[in-house]
């Protein structure tokens, strides 16, 4: 009995591609013998990601309504189509909630939440066509409990929890899976104000989250996995 999904050909549009989290998924789907179009907003990058990997560079926002139109369409229009959507584009604050702007708070749900929302709307025609596919969102721990200074980005991950259960309810019984991915602190440079680490061992790296989605992936289509977490497992080690 075949006990695997396999991800030959398959086609991924992956947001947030050109670094860290985005970057290490693309890689790991390539070597799985997938097809992707990376979308970003930094051309530069995008194009050098795009070029090293063999994947498609999609430059656009996805806190821009027409550019995600666009961006989707024009992924689709040279993958042949989709079969799978990484919604791992995000943005980061951390700020007392004294110091809250409104600009800011709102530009950042603008890309964390509203953005992935609006990649599946697209997608989805493209997903329907091909007769199923997988959604998989990339939270983070910072959805599942609050902390200080991170009222803008928690909210946005708690809000992305929830649309990802209405997907799953709303989206199985089309043959569309929807995985949500949460990691905690991975030594990429994400967080604003952070510098990364000295690539500590004994802490995560963007290829253990490219590792946790690739095996979510291959799990036959009879299954899924609606929720996955990833700590490290001592990252105070060696401090």
């Amino acid at each position: 009995m075949n006990h695997k999904n396999s991800l030959e050909k398959k086609r991924f549009l992956i947001t947030g591609g050109s670094a860290g989290i985005g970057l290490a998924m693309a890689r790991a789907l390539v070597d799985h013998g997938a097809r992707a179009a990376l979308m970003a907003r930094t051309e530069g990058r995008l194009k050098a990601a795009a070029e090293h990997l063999g994947c498609h560079a999609v430059q656009g926002d996805v806190g821009n309504e027409a550019e995600v139109v666009r961006g989707v369409k024009e992924a689709a229009d040279a993958l042949g189509g989709l079969d799978g959507l990484i919604n791992n584009a995000a943005v980061h604050f951390s700020k007392p909630v004294e110091a809250l702007v409104g600009e800011s708070f709102r530009k950042l749900l603008e890309i964390n939440v509203i953005g992935p929302a609006l990649m599946v709307r697209e997608v989805l025609p493209h997903f329907l066509k091909a007769g199923g596919g997988d959604i998989v969102n990339i939270s983070s721990t910072s959805g599942l409990r609050g902390g200080a200074g991170s009222t803008a980005y928690t909210a946005s991950k708690f809000a992305l929890r929830g649309m990802t259960e209405c997907w799953q309810a709303e989206l199985r019984k089309k043959n569309i899976r929807v995985m949500l991915i949460n990691p905690s602190e991975v030594q990429t440079g994400f967080v604003a104000g952070r510098p990364r680490s000295q690539d500590n061992p004994h802490k995560l790296f963007a290829q253990d989250i490219a590792h946790a989605v690739v095996s979510a992936l291959e799990m036959h289509p009879r299954g899924f996995i609606p929720e996955l977490s990833v700590f490290a497992t001592n990252p105070w080690h060696g401090q």
